[in-house]
């Protein structure tokens, strides 16, 4: 099976994906609503996509091609308001986050897909492990050979899109001592981590050509790295991210990477390399671990500084990039955040510590999402 042709994209364009927790309004334990959701948004014209994912607690919702941080937050802001009313009829909720806090994973079903079901046969209990919910966020990008030179870039700033998103601390009731542990369910998964540091489509073929005759991979889907090419759509797409628990944490996520990506296509600040990843998996660590306490090495340097240091320096270098493409506003709410330690994990930590019940902390979680005042 041969590698499917890059296509054209306009460069810069954004898509955000978010999985989603259905609970509920009972004990906020995970409800088997998917099906019924997906019926009752049917009836609902709304951009971009909502389909079903692994467990039948769970769905996926996309927007279409947007232009702006801005466009996506309007996206999302009326597929939410349809989630919101489609799940009142049914008396459940909608909730962001990386983990469900307190699900037990075996209680979970596996969707009726066939895609889904032979994903349970190879991977086994993992599949149902895999009842986790991230933000994927795809960037349009001018050319195959670009695509990857940005792929590469932008892999330095994974921990601190796994900072800024992190919303996964808890895990089938008890504290992780993790700001993401919904990754770690991920790793587990063979052909995850990072993609092979080849810049140009052509190595990117013979290195898919040769993975694909070992029977080891059919298609880009069976790549689970924490950024890969989609030559389908012309992007790029990062899958490191928490689910955040509001649509406008997610729209702010996505106008960083976009105000990333249009500074390497600027600018071209640097060429990756091999060595840039030889502390890409302690920093994927810290950033899980720690969050915004992280310890982040340049790899470039090899200097070391607090993450949430390095963040702030990376939003006030690209603010040029981020105004022209109207996403300051969304970085200086992702400054302020880091600049004060926090994410979703800090806020779920703290309700947990003056309501000692997670079954009330995800009922706050879904009036968050709700975009309700708490």
């Amino acid at each position: 099976m041969s590698l499917e042709a890059f296509n054209r994209s306009q460069p810069l364009t954004l898509g955000v994906e978010l999985e989603l927790q259905l609970v509920n309004t009972h004990d906020y334990d995970l409800a088997p609503y998917a099906e019924d959701m997906l019926r009752l948004m049917l009836k609902n014209p709304l951009p971009g996509s909502v389909v079903p994912e692994m467990t039948n607690s769970m769905i996926e919702v996309s927007t279409g091609v947007c232009h702006s941080s801005s466009e996506v937050l309007g996206q999302l802001s009326q597929i939410r308001d349809a989630l919101v009313r489609s799940a009142d009829k049914l008396n459940i909720a909608v909730v962001g986050g990386g983990t469900h806090p307190f699900q037990q994973w075996h209680e979970r079903r596996i969707y009726d897909k066939p895609r889904f079901q032979e994903l349970s046969q190879l991977y086994g209990y993992l599949s149902k492990q895999f009842t986790i919910f991230g933000q994927h966020v795809h960037v349009g990008c001018p050319s195959a050979d670009e695509a990857l030179v940005m792929l590469h870039r932008m892999s330095r700033y994974i921990p601190h899109f796994i900072a800024l998103s992190a919303s996964s601390p808890y895990v089938q009731g008890h504290d992780t001592a993790f700001d993401s542990a919904r990754l770690n369910s991920v790793f587990a998964f063979p052909l995850s981590g990072r993609a092979p540091c080849v810049l140009t489509w052509d190595q990117f073929e013979q290195y898919f050509d040769k993975m694909t005759r070992t029977g080891v991979v059919k298609s880009m889907k069976d790549f689970y790295w924490d950024i890969r090419p989609k030559p389908e759509f012309g992007t790029i797409e990062i899958r490191v991210f928490d689910t955040p628990l509001t649509i406008e944490r997610a729209a702010a996520l996505a106008g960083f990477v976009q105000s990333l990506a249009a500074w390497f296509l600027a600018e071209e600040p640097f060429t990756p390399s091999e060595d840039d990843y030889l502390v890409y998996t302690y920093n994927r660590f810290q950033a899980c671990r720690f969050g915004m306490d992280a310890v982040y090495v340049d790899p470039a340097t090899g200097s070391h500084m607090l993450l949430r240091e390095h963040i702030v320096q990376t939003i006030d270098h690209i603010a040029r990039h981020a105004g022209a493409h109207g996403a300051s506003g969304a970085l200086q709410m992702l400054r302020g955040e880091a600049s004060a330690g926090r994410n979703d994990a800090r806020w779920l930590r703290e309700r947990m510590r003056d309501e000692q019940l997670l079954a009330e902390v995800s009922r706050q979680a879904s009036l968050r999402f709700r975009g309700e005042p708490l």
